[in-house]
């Protein structure tokens, strides 16, 4: 299942934040709006944004430097602070550049270049964790809304059998210990209702948080299909940040090693005097490395240092994202084995059990108590496997949602 972009969702949510989505809600369109009012999303996208500006002036040459001055002025005697008394009083301007080699603002370049890499992933893991998050929060609201229905069909239930009693008590053909006993149970049913319906007020306003409406209805969820095992780790958050610090701390420690040859610094100045020849001075400032092994190589060092404790982020992230697909593989599949076989070796013959006490009692061969036990069995059946169901969409939406979405980029 692909998820389109949907140029009416954003605008609508910023439209009426308050309001209800005016039809059912489904998954894509709760992860669209979910997606677009990510202020995590927004901060990322910011900071790529921010490295991208960056990358682009570290390829620049340093500012030039500008310098004015007197030398040679006098401050003591007749000519003090006279400019034009002395010969060697001489008013100077000049400029001077740091030089930076090509190759090595190409390499401050990539380094900065692997800043953005790193950036950017923090923007698709933010995406990846926004859609899972609103995913969770859909099924939970979801399957919360069809548990209400379970415990509203209960109460009608309930109500139905408690008239029925009421009217056999009327009639002599039933007992009151018979209608007081459904009037607990009807009060048992409208607790239970008033629980299940405050679990899915809470849902409800945990997926209002990611997508900003209140949904008032649901459509049932279709989830993408299970990844394989090379996709997940491939895609996996952690395993695509490991790898966006290596390639940081390698650029990294090549531009570290590059310093270990200095920049030359050019100047140029012009001095003029009063009554004498003006004159011209130009020169160079080259660094001494007078200890590289102490000081440029250790830098080094240091920032190789840093690309194996990268590398070994990256298998130990490799490994946690396998062990994690795997068990939540083999949870999917243990779960769906249960529902398959709760709904064969539970809930059908809960139906049936339903079915033979309503012939039964529509023939007065049995009580309307085990017409009313063999329904509420049934309910909590049905709510059981409800249950697992949920359960089941929950780890398929971890393996579906918890990589980041179309690969890293």
């Amino acid at each position: 299942m692909s998820f389109r972009f949907v140029p009416a969702a954003g605008a609508l949510a910023a439209l009426i934040p308050a309001l209800a989505w005016p039809a059912p809600l489904n998954l894509e369109q709760a992860i669209e709006l979910a997606t677009q009012r990510s202020q995590a999303i927004r901060g990322a996208r910011a900071g790529a944004a921010g490295a991208t500006e960056a990358a682009r002036a570290a390829a620049q040459l340093p500012d030039p430097m500008l310098s004015i001055g007197i030398e040679n002025l006098p401050v003591t005697g007749p000519d003090r602070l006279r400019t034009t008394a002395d010969s060697m009083t001489m008013k100077r301007v000049g400029i001077s550049q740091e030089w930076v080699s090509a190759e090595k603002r190409a390499l401050r370049q990539a380094a900065a270049a692997a800043q953005v890499g790193k950036e950017d992933a923090l923007g698709q893991v933010a995406l990846a964790d926004t859609r899972l998050q609103t995913t969770l929060a859909y099924l939970d609201a979801f399957y919360a809304a069809e548990a209400v229905k379970l415990t509203t069909l209960t109460e009608h239930h309930v109500h139905e059998e408690f008239e029925a009693a009421k009217a056999r008590l009327a009639s002599s053909a039933g007992s009151s210990q018979e209608v007081l006993q459904l009037t607990a149970s009807r009060g048992a049913a409208e607790d239970e209702s008033a629980d299940v319906a405050q679990v899915q007020a809470s849902a409800l306003a945990s997926l209002q948080r990611w997508v900003g409406l209140r949904a008032d209805a649901l459509v049932a969820p279709r989830l993408p299909t299970t990844p394989r095992e090379q996709d997940y780790v491939a895609n996996h958050p952690a395993v695509v940040q490991a790898q966006r610090d290596i390639e940081a701390a390698r650029a990294e420690a090549a531009a570290t090693a590059a310093s270990r040859t200095p920049n030359w610094t050019w100047q140029a100045s012009y001095g003029q005097r009063t009554g004498f020849s003006d004159m011209v001075n130009i020169g160079v400032s080259i660094p001494l490395p007078v200890a590289p092994g102490e000081r440029q190589d250790r830098e080094t060092a240091s920032k190789l240092a840093l690309v194996d404790k990268a590398e070994a982020a990256l298998q130990e992230a490799t490994r946690m994202a396998s062990g994690e697909y795997l068990g939540l593989a083999g949870d999917a599949q243990r779960l769906a084995q249960r529902v398959e076989r709760y709904r064969a070796g539970v809930v059908s013959p809960a139906q049936q059990r339903v079915q033979a006490a309503l012939a039964g009692y529509r023939s007065n061969q049995v009580p309307l108590m085990t017409l009313f036990e063999a329904r509420h069995a049934e309910v909590d059946v049905q709510r059981k496997l409800l249950t697992l169901q949920r359960d089941l969409a929950r780890v398929q939406a971890q393996l579906a949602f918890k990589p980041i979405p179309g690969g890293a980029r």
